[in-house]
């Protein structure tokens, strides 16, 4: 069920990494901003352990925004290496 849960929240924090990241970067696929998101989610996860963010009963607003930064800055990064531009 865990792999479940992260999948959903990949999908919501990808698009909200996706709504942050500066610039234009409508230009990567769903799949990539799901992929985006399951990583900023893991990663954030960790990063918040490593930075001493501890687990609370409740929602752990800190953690859920480390994993929003962290995808923002892997969409930008897929948005740059996919390199797909709209302007023509």
């Amino acid at each position: 069920m865990e792999i479940i849960g992260v999948i959903v929240a990949g999908i919501i924090i990808g698009l909200l990494g996706k709504f942050v990241a500066p610039g234009n970067r409508d230009n990567i696929p769903l799949w990539l901003t799901v992929v985006c998101g399951v990583g900023g989610v893991l990663i954030g996860y960790y990063l918040a352990a490593a930075l001493g963010v501890d687990a609370t009963k409740g929602i752990d607003w800190i953690r859920w925004i480390i994993s929003i930064i962290v995808a923002a800055v892997l969409v930008v990064v897929a948005a740059s290496v996919t390199g797909k531009s709209r302007a023509r």
